[in-house]
């Protein structure tokens, strides 16, 4: 079979519809597609894991004679800031959010790794959803760590 060459952009659509079209299909999942060195769910693992320390590291700052130091606020909830479940299901995915000076973080994770974030839980989330993509958080993490840039 001859693979037709493509630019980098109509490649990049052409995997995503592939994806797409088959991600609905009995079997199929995309965790294990590669870029040859990790896979989704290995990156989406990390991803995860890199969250959790992060939080957990805000979330449990002590400064002299074991006062709590708050970083930023940091916390984890069932549900989002209007009362509703996360995704509708009752205790089947949380959420966990940061508020930076520069705005709001936050994530999704399934019930089984609530453990994960010792961070304190409340009720609901305490922020609106501020409408924050990928692209946002990357640049108020950003933002952390290079104020200047």
């Amino acid at each position: 079979m001859e693979i037709e060459k493509k630019t980098q952009e109509e490649t990049v659509e052409h995997i995503n519809l592939i994806i797409q079209t088959h991600k609905d299909q009995e079997g199929f999942s995309a965790k294990g597609i590669s870029d040859g060195y990790h896979t989704f769910q290995e990156l989406y693992k990390f991803r995860m894991m890199y969250n959790a320390a992060l939080f957990n590291e805000w979330g449990s700052l002590e400064g002299y004679g074991g006062e709590a130091i708050v970083l930023h606020d940091v916390h984890k909830s069932w549900k989002h800031n209007d009362g509703e479940w996360c995704f509708g299901e009752e205790k089947e995915w949380f959420i966990v959010s940061a508020m930076l000076p520069s705005g709001l973080i936050s994530n999704h994770y399934k019930a089984e790794h609530w453990d994960l974030f010792k961070v304190p839980e409340v009720g609901k989330a305490k922020y609106e959803f501020d409408g924050h993509t990928g692209k946002d958080v990357l640049i108020r993490l950003r933002n952390l760590i290079q104020p200047e840039l």
